[in-house]
Parts: structure tokens; C-alpha cells; sequence
């Protein structure tokens, strides 16, 4: 490792930069060195400049992995060399606003009995009925549920802070049920090594093939089981800072693009076309 990499690291981990955040920018700027064959602290602005244009045009990556190089590089510019000038000429880019894609219940549960392994189908509850991030359902422990209270503990989530979420009954008595089949340990969903949770890429695999399976039209991934129980609790009328609370969201604009997907809103409002006199068909 060279004295560059582990300086940016140890910045990102004085700032309490998650893990998966510190592997993630560490490979973006490793791309960006990989790109130039140099040194990253020997390219400027030039270079960045160019470099933006290549993920654009030629690997054609998405808008949220091209916003994720930028944050990249500009952390290692500002806080490991200091370039504040550099920051400076390293633009975002201006994303497309695209709506959550969301199931309706019928379509949750047509998805989840489309899992064939159970183990797998109680992950997929779980997060469908608290809301969890993928990353935070991975990383529950058994210790996580707590029966007495009917919460489930998160802990750590997005922006390093811990949270308490609901427990639904019927969840309990499946987790109940999955606990005394699998008897976990460590985690609540161990991967093949019990001492490590399970691999992010083995539960997206089985969301799309469930999704396939259950001959759902909508791309069908974990986040979208996420985005279902904000828009399906928004519908049954929770008040929306209750859920920016359980979503974990530090501000509740974030939380009304529900308002936006939610199709009880949506039917609500009186189209102005109602209000016209009736016309006359002219047709034969």
C-alpha cells in the first residue's frame, strides 16, 4: 500500500467514513491514477476534467456512480493533498430526478413467495416490513430484535447513526420460526462462512430472479422493497415524520418524494377536467 492510499484512508476514517465508503473512493481514485498511469497527486485539473469526460462518453457509467467518483476526488484533493483550487474545478453534475419504482402490496407478496429458500424469504420480510437499507438487514444480529419493546435495533446506518425501527407481530413469528430452523449466531443472515453476514451480491441475485419468477413488469431490487413500505405506510396515513424517522432520513424533503409515488395522493386529487360543464357528443 502506498503512503498516499493509506494517508486518504486514514483522512476517511478521521472523518468516520463507513467502510463501504472508504473502499469505494479509495477505488475511484486508484481508477483515476490507473487511467493517466500516474501518481494522482502528479494530475490536476486538466486531467479530472478529461477523465469526467471518459466516464461519460466511453464507459457510459451510471449518473449515482459518476456523482460517487466526483465526491472521490474531490475528498482526496481537499483533504488529503490539500487543492482547495482543484475542488473547485471538479463540477457535479446535474442528476436526473427519476421516482422511486414501487410495488404495490399484491406485488410484495407475490415477490416474496417467489423466494424459494427460506432463509432468504425472512431477509427479504424483514426488510420490506422495517424499511431497512440492504446494507442494515445484512448486518442485523440476532440481539437486533427485540421482542420485548417490538423494535428491531439498526445499527450503524447510513450517516453512522443507530436507529429503532418497528417489529411487525406476523415478522416476529417468522423470525421465531427462522431462528429456531437456522439457529444464527453472529448475524441474523449468515453467508456460507457463519462468521461473516451474507453477501450483498447473493440477496440482489435472488430479488431479481424472485422478480422474474413472480412475473413482475417492474425492475424489482432490494431498494425497491425500501421504497414500498415508506410509499404502503405514507397511503395508510402515517404522518411523514414518522417516516423520515424510521427511514433514517435527516430530512424529511428526502421522504416526500412518496408523496409523489403514492398513488392514494394521487387519486385523492380532483382532476379540473371534473369541474367542466358535461359537453354534448357530437359523434353519430
Amino acid at each position: 500500500m502506498t503512503s498516499l492510499r493509506q494517508r486518504m484512508i486514514e483522512d476517511l476514517k478521521l472523518r468516520n467514513r463507513s467502510p463501504r465508503t472508504i473502499q469505494s473512493y479509495i477505488a475511484h481514485v486508484a481508477n483515476f491514477a490507473r487511467h493517466f498511469g500516474k501518481s494522482p497527486e502528479l494530475l490536476g485539473v486538466e486531467e479530472i476534467r478529461q477523465y469526467q469526460v471518459y466516464l461519460v462518453e466511453q464507459r457510459k457509467i451510471s449518473w449515482s456512480t459518476f456523482n460517487q467518483a466526483v465526491c472521490a476526488l474531490r475528498f482526496f484533493y481537499r483533504h488529503t493533498l490539500g487543492q482547495d483550487y482543484s475542488v473547485e474545478h471538479i463540477p457535479f453534475p446535474r442528476q436526473p430526478k427519476r421516482l422511486p419504482v414501487v410495488l404495490s402490496q399484491t406485488e410484495v407478496q407475490r415477490l416474496l413467495a417467489a423466494v424459494r429458500v427460506y432463509k432468504l424469504r425472512v431477509l427479504l420480510m424483514t426488510t420490506y416490513a422495517a424499511g431497512l437499507r440492504l446494507s442494515e438487514v445484512i448486518h442485523l444480529k440476532p440481539t437486533d430484535i427485540d421482542s420485548q419493546r417490538m423494535v428491531i435495533r439498526v445499527r450503524q446506518g447510513k450517516g453512522q447513526k443507530d436507529r429503532y425501527v418497528m417489529l411487525s407481530a406476523k415478522l416476529l413469528a417468522e423470525l421465531r420460526h427462522y431462528w429456531h430452523l437456522e439457529r444464527p449466531a453472529v448475524w441474523l443472515f449468515p453467508g456460507k462462512n457463519r462468521e461473516q453476514p451474507i453477501n450483498v451480491s447473493v440477496v440482489q441475485r435472488v430479488c431479481h430472479r424472485a422478480g422474474r419468477e413472480a412475473g413482475l413488469t417492474k425492475p424489482v431490487n432490494m431498494r425497491c422493497l425500501r421504497h414500498s413500505f415508506a410509499t404502503h405506510l405514507l397511503e395508510a396515513g402515517t404522518n411523514i415524520r414518522i417516516i423520515q424517522t424510521l427511514r433514517g432520513h435527516s430530512s424529511v424533503r428526502t421522504t416526500q418524494v412518496y408523496t409523489s409515488v403514492s398513488a392514494q395522493t394521487v387519486r385523492a386529487t380532483v382532476s379540473p377536467f371534473d369541474a367542466l360543464a358535461s359537453l354534448n357528443n357530437t359523434d353519430a
